[in-house]
């Protein structure tokens, strides 16, 4: 069967490459990359006789997506089969379910993520391709990496996905992740794969591309995408750029991280009445979270320089572990969640000088704003939990108006919880409440 193939230059290397099991390709809206994929599934089923699995989240999404796409290309390359007279010579398309069956017995089934049920009688593929592979579950993927198996052919599993936030398994699991002792693991680091575009590194195949990688697009597009720097920095990060980051509006941009020994040395010249410490409670998937923090008054610079943090304690068991961790922390005052008055008690009855929070409707949202008006907030590298969570902390989104809530975040911060609690007695003056000074001609 002849067929007159045109492929983006930067494609052509993956669409024929089938050296690997596993393709990660990252990219930009409109860089081709699904229109790729397609066309190296439908020449390798041409060569070979294979059963190919099609996955997204949601099953009615292929519809519009990549089922359409395979039709489309099929038809251009003039190989759908319009007739039940060329079922026989070319590629007959079904639409109920969606399958394709190639004349050498080749198929291609599409299967969503939303009726696992459907997977389970799946047996004899030998490629899957994940479409939009970051809206899948992390425990689907690793289910259909199991799935995966074929007596005699070449395994492969291939992702796609425009890139999202760094939180998502995909960026933890082939990039870069941060375990619950803020150990960082490094797989690849995806600033060499922007660089160099494409990377081979523990036997999986990167792929990076945008949309100036695609040939076939019409300047008004791309002119689109490069618009969205204006009135949109996350989106043109993910769209334009085809790279993962903080998705959303950081809650504190001013957050950075210090060495925990100069750290200590500036707070050591910080008057006592500035230290802090708050604490927050918690147990089963919660934490029991203890920050302590010192204020440069001067400055409005925030430090963090210790945490405890851990779960699955009872109190006496967190009581002695909170000794163990810090022999002095029974004699400065600790302010905790007043929502936990028993846990408080029990405390103060074991003799820490616990106080409870002042908490009120709105609470939430104010201390949000105190802790934003540091101008600086330092954290020691020692403290590993208060940097996974507060480094990359966004704020949550109404789902349906797209509107920012700003006492609700995209992750439960127990740490920045903690410190709440701890700068209860605290206040940062807001700079609209300044009054000027007239005789410098105001602030």
């Amino acid at each position: 069967m002849d067929i007159d193939v045109v492929v983006n230059p930067r494609f052509e290397n993956f669409i024929y490459d089938w050296n690997y099991k596993t393709y990660l390709l990252v990219g930009g809206y409109g860089s081709s990359k699904s229109y790729g994929v397609v066309q190296k599934l439908i020449l390798k089923c041409l060569q070979e006789k294979r059963k190919v699995l099609v996955v997204r989240e949601v099953y009615d999404t292929h519809r519009d997506s990549t089922f359409s796409l395979f039709k489309e290309i099929l038809e251009l390359w003039g190989i759908l089969a319009a007739s039940p007279k060329e079922r026989k010579t070319k590629v007959v398309a079904k639409e109920s379910p969606f399958k394709l069956t190639f004349p050498n017995g080749s198929t291609v089934i599409f299967k969503g993520m939303d009726k696992p049920e459907k997977l389970k009688s799946i047996n004899g593929i030998s490629i899957v391709w994940l479409e939009e592979c970051s809206e899948i579950k992390y425990a689907g993927y690793k289910e259909l990496r199991g799935r995966l198996r074929h007596p005699t052919l070449s395994l492969h599993f291939i992702l796609s996905t425009n890139p999202v936030g760094t939180d998502n398994w995909v960026y933890t699991h082939f990039f870069k992740s941060v375990d619950e002792k803020g150990n960082e693991t490094v797989v690849l680091d995806d600033e060499k794969l922007y660089r160099l575009k494409t990377i081979v590194h523990n036997g999986v195949y990167y792929h990076h591309s945008t949309a100036d990688d695609n040939f076939f697009l019409p300047p008004d597009y791309i002119s689109e995408l490069d618009d969205m720097r204006r009135y949109d920095p996350d989106l043109y990060r993910v769209a334009r750029q085809g790279r993962f980051g903080v998705n959303g509006l950081r809650v504190l941009p001013q957050f950075e991280t210090m060495d925990a020994e100069l750290v200590m040395r500036e707070v050591s010249g910080i008057p006592s009445k500035f230290k802090f410490i708050g604490m927050d409670f918690g147990f089963e998937t919660s934490y029991n979270a203890v920050v302590r923090m010192a204020v440069d008054d001067k400055n409005k610079w925030l430090y963090i320089y210790k945490e405890f943090y851990r779960n699955h304690l009872t109190d006496p068991q967190t009581a002695k572990a909170l000794v163990d961790w810090d022999e002095n922390i029974k004699k400065e005052p600790i302010i905790a969640d007043s929502a936990e008055p028993k846990a408080i008690h029990f405390y103060q009855l074991e003799g820490f000088n616990m106080l409870k929070c002042h908490k009120y409707e709105g609470s939430r949202l104010a201390n949000t704003k105190k802790v934003k008006r540091f101008k600086r907030i330092i954290c020691s590298t020692e403290c590993v939990n208060c940097i996974r969570e507060l480094r990359t902390l966004t704020y949550a989104k109404d789902k349906k108006t797209e509107n920012l809530i700003p006492d609700e975040f995209n992750i439960d911060p127990h740490t920045f919880s903690a410190i709440w609690y701890g700068l209860d007695h605290y206040e940062v003056a807001d700079v609209k409440e300044m009054k000027p000074n007239s005789k410098r001609g105001g602030i």
